[in-house]
């Protein structure tokens, strides 16, 4: 049965913003706030479990996003690709990656770079064995079809666009 038909409503956080025009809208950014909350939690724990206890949330993605393509990354396109734009938050994360042996860096001309260690590697392979045990396995228990999340991933990268723009229509006010 769903909430609406025994008249608890939508599941938002602000009922005062889900009586506007597009109350589905307050259901998505309230599940997004969950969902980012368990999400950086998930990281946190597993990046815990894989020998690397300290790292915060932003650690994790930095350190992955470097591990990525085995290519080396710069600063502004690790900010570009996580969507920060606090370049400092990302930086901060780099030298404390660095400073335990996960990855190193460089320059190149004169912006920053980051390269994964065989060290930062095998960080990243224990990660991705934790999760294959403990979460893939689980959610592929729910019978998730994986075109439709594909597609669901696909909708919330366009609505962080629509975000965005109006990020900035509301930087003008």
């Amino acid at each position: 049965m769903a909430d609406t038909e025994i008249g608890i409503g939508p599941v938002v956080s602000a009922k005062h913003l889900a009586s506007g025009a597009m109350p589905a809208l307050s259901e998505i950014e309230f599940a997004l706030n969950i969902s980012h909350n368990s999400f950086q939690r998930w990281m946190v724990r597993a990046s815990g479990a894989s020998g690397y206890a300290g790292l915060a949330a932003n650690d994790v993605l930095v350190l992955h996003s470097i591990n990525h393509r085995n290519r080396e990354k710069s600063l502004s396109d690790l900010c570009l690709v996580l969507n920060v734009e606090d370049t400092h938050q990302v930086n901060y994360s780099i030298k404390k990656l660095e400073s335990i042996g996960l990855i190193t860096t460089g320059k190149r001309g004169k912006e920053k770079i980051a390269a994964i260690t065989p060290k930062g590697r095998a960080a990243c392979d224990k990660y991705r064995e934790i999760r294959e045990a403990l979460l893939i396995e689980s959610i592929k228990s729910l019978g998730l079809d994986e075109t439709e999340l594909s597609h669901i991933a696909t909708v919330l990268r366009s609505l962080s666009g629509q975000y965005e723009q109006a990020s900035r229509s509301a930087a003008s006010l």
